[in-house]
């Protein structure tokens, strides 16, 4: 399900990094993490999206979330933006 959020989604920031810039500037309406993603990876995005009160979906796998944004490797999150 989650995954099929990510992929009918109008447009997405794939990897960490981008998911904390779209939560910070308050872009963000969803973040989607992988389960098998190193924790010390999106620990700080998945904290940020809970303070700031907004949903955090979690799939199983990397190899999957980064097909479903249409990239060819894995990616430990990818933030719906608004």
């Amino acid at each position: 399900m989650s995954y099929d959020k990510v992929t009918q989604a109008g447009k997405i920031l794939i990897g960490t990094k981008q998911a904390v810039r779209a939560l910070e500037d308050g872009s963000a309406k969803e973040l989607v993490v992988a389960a098998d993603a190193d924790p010390k990876m999106t620990v700080a995005a998945v904290e940020l999206a809970q303070k700031l009160g907004i949903p955090v979906l979690k799939v199983d796998s990397m190899k999957k979330l980064g097909k479903a944004s249409g990239i060819k490797v894995g990616t430990s999150a990818v933030a719906i933006i608004r």
